[in-house]
This record gives structure tokens, C-alpha cells and sequence, in this order.
């Protein structure tokens, strides 16, 4: 609830703004609400969920976000930017009003020691007629250990779901979404689709329609069949974009400047391009939809799973920091390793590692369907 105040605040500032300092300052504050939301919205729709449907609530994270982004492209054909502000300003008021209504979770109040109120938390998540006590003593169980240390972080149970979620958030980055994202504008233009606006309406569309199809299915089919599918149309996809870029671009020896590579329609006659356009317009479909399948939302569920409850805020912390820090230094060096690998080169690096995240997702993920939290946490001490 608290993580609404800073987005409220941060619109009121970007709707004053009068300089462009203002407006910078704004948008620090969107963005501490933002990180502050990555980290504890995953983490408490996956405490307060029940196992059956914990995948699909947890992948409607990222099935908001998306959304969130597609109502954004629509609202920018037809608002300012001040009126769009706005107009987001409201999710986050209706935010900070709902969860006033929400219990904390179970979890975290039996850590307190706060057996009733939790008693009572269940009983508002679950309904009248469900086991409330049962379910209370099963998490209890799970919950005996106190506090957190470092030497801890020497325990299996504790390093292996860091290394897991902190290795998921960098695949997640890694696998070039960003960068196929900047392209995006550019491959529909080339394509003769005009309106770029549209375009991104067109790819924001996409992410919705399959990152639902994923929050409907994941309970069912699991998180790591869904991660391998999507992993294998990414590297796919990014492979086509590769091809697409070898077969189009003039002699890099004639041009160093990354620049060139970076707006297609300025770095080759258009006729030449356009008649295999539509293997990138394809290329940006498939990895689109193939991200939104798999790795779009399951590394936020994961990672909001597979912590044990006293790890659960600093490691889930470290996921995020990870995620961040690898969206920016990929959006930042993106020219650079143009630059140095070329587009085609560059494309097919980003294949490379959604083959590795493949291969990480294979032996080291582990499936978390069905299974409660205090089951998780169980698996790892074993192990």
C-alpha cells in the first residue's frame, strides 16, 4: 500500500512540472515506486495465494504491467504527455485505496506471532469453509527458524534459490527484449506500416494476448515447460532477426558508425529491404509472443516461490536489483556491442543465450506446480 504514495506523488510532480528538472525528478519517483513494487507485489500475491492457482495470480504481474503498457500506447495517440500523466496517476490512487481493505499476509504475521490475526487473514483469502487452522499449522511448520544472518547464506537451502532467481532475472534481460523492443518501431516502418504508433500498439497487443494465454495454462502445464517453449521460440526468432539483418546490411567495412545499423531505412535502399520485411516483422511477432509465454512472467514467480520466508525480502531484493541493472546496461550498451559484433552479430549473442537459459531452465529450475511454499522451501533443505 505504502508503494502507491511514491507513484501518486511522483505524477502530481511530473503534472506541475514546469522544467525539465521537475519532470526528471518525477520520474525518479515513478521509478522508486516501480522497483519498490517489483520486488513486493510478487511476493505477496505468491503468500497469499493458494497453491492451485499461485502460477496463474503470480503471472498476472506481468500480465498488468503489459497491460498497463498497451493502455499507455493507445492513451499516447490521443493524449499530451500531461494529460497522460494524468490519466496514470489514477491505477495507483485506486491502488492505495483497495489495499487498505487487504490483509497482510498469513506468513508474515505468524513470523510475528500473530496467530489470530492470521487465523483471520485465511479466513477473508479463503473463504468460511476451508481449513483455516490446518492450513495454519502447515505453514507454521515451515516458519519455526528466526531471523537471518549472513553466515546463513553458507546454507544450501538459502544460496541455491539466490543463485536460481538472480541467474533467471539476468537470462531474462540477456535474452535481447529490450533491444528487440527498440527495433520494433523501425522493422514495421520498413514494412510499410506507417503509423509506428500503431506499431507498438500492435506489439503491446501481442504481450497482452500471450502472456494471459500463460496465466491460464502455467498450473497446468508447469512454469519449466513453459520456460523451455519460450526460451526455443526466442532463440528462434532472434536467429530469424540475425538472418534478417546479415542478408539486408551494406558492407560494414564501408561504415563504422553504429548509428547506420541502428535506423534500417537509413543503412539501405528501401527496395531492398522491403521484399524480405516480413521476415522481421515475423521474427519481432514470434519473440514477442515467445517472451510474454514464458520468460516474461514466470522469473517474477518464480522468485516470488522458491525463497524460504526469512531469506524471502533481501533474496527477492537481489532479483530485482539484478533485473534492473541488467535492463539498463542493456538498453545503455546496446549501440556499443552493435558496434563491435554488428546487428546480425548482435542478434544471434541474444540467440545464444535464450539457448543457455534453455539449458539453465533443464538442470537447475526446479517445478514449483502444486507445491505450497513451506514444500519449496522443504525440496531446497533436502537437496
Amino acid at each position: 500500500m505504502l508503494c502507491s504514495i511514491p507513484y501518486v506523488f511522483g505524477y502530481m510532480v511530473i503534472i506541475s512540472a514546469q522544467n525539465v528538472w521537475i519532470l526528471y525528478f518525477g520520474r525518479m519517483m515513478t521509478g522508486l515506486a516501480s522497483g519498490i513494487t517489483s520486488v513486493v507485489v510478487p511476493v505477496y500475491i505468491s503468500e497469499v495465494s493458494h497453491p492451485k492457482v499461485r502460477g496463474m495470480l503470480g503471472s498476472c504481474v506481468q500480465l498488468m504491467v503489459v497491460t498497463g503498457i498497451l493502455g499507455a500506447y493507445i492513451a499516447g495517440i490521443m493524449l499530451k504527455w500531461r494529460w497522460l500523466a494524468v490519466l496514470c496517476s489514477f491505477p495507483s490512487c485506486i491502488m492505495l485505496l483497495f489495499m487498505s481493505f487487504m490483509p497482510e499476509t498469513p506468513r508474515f504475521l505468524l513470523n510475528q506471532n500473530k496467530r489470530s490475526e492470521a487465523i483471520a487473514a485465511l479466513r477473508f483469502l479463503r473463504g468460511p469453509h476451508a481449513d483455516h487452522e490446518g492450513e495454519c499449522r502447515q505453514i507454521e511448520a515451515g516458519a519455526q527458524e528466526e531471523g537471518l544472518n549472513l553466515s546463513e547464506f553458507k546454507n544450501p537451502s538459502i544460496y541455491r534459490p539466490l543463485i536460481i532467481g538472480v541467474t533467471l532475472m539476468f537470462f531474462q534481460q540477456a535474452t535481447g527484449i529490450n533491444a528487440v523492443m527498440f527495433y520494433a518501431e523501425t522493422i514495421f516502418e520498413d514494412a510499410d506500416f506507417k503509423d509506428s504508433r500503431m506499431a507498438s500498439v500492435v506489439v503491446g497487443s501481442i504481450q497482452v494476448c500471450f502472456t494471459a494465454v500463460a496465466a491460464l495454462i502455467i498450473d497446468k502445464t508447469g512454469r519449466k515447460v513453459l520456460l523451455y517453449i519460450s526460451g526455443i521460440i526466442m532463440a528462434l526468432s532472434t536467429a530469424l532477426f540475425g538472418l534478417y539483418f546479415k542478408m539486408v546490411l551494406p558492407n560494414r567495412n564501408n561504415s563504422s558508425n553504429p548509428d547506420t545499423w541502428f535506423t534500417l531505412n537509413s543503412a539501405f535502399p528501401g527496395a531492398e529491404s522491403s521484399s524480405i520485411s516480413w521476415l522481421a516483422v515475423v521474427s519481432l511477432g514470434l519473440f514477442v509472443a515467445g517472451f510474454a509465454l514464458g520468460w516474461g512472467p514466470i522469473p517474477w514467480l518464480v522468485i516470488s516461490e522458491i525463497f524460504p520466508l526469512k531469506a524471502r525480502g533481501v533474496s527477492s531484493g537481489a532479483c530485482v536489483l539484478t533485473n534492473w541493472v541488467m535492463a539498463f546496461l542493456v538498453t545503455k550498451e546496446f549501440n556499443d556491442v552493435i558496434g563491435f559484433l554488428t546487428s546480425y552479430g548482435t542478434f544471434w549473442l541474444f540467440s545464444a543465450f535464450c539457448c543457455l537459459n534453455v539449458t539453465f531452465t533443464a538442470f537447475y529450475v526446479p517445478e514449483t506446480k502444486g507445491q505450497t511454499l513451506e514444500q519449496i522451501e522443504a525440496n531446497f533443505r533436502r537437496s
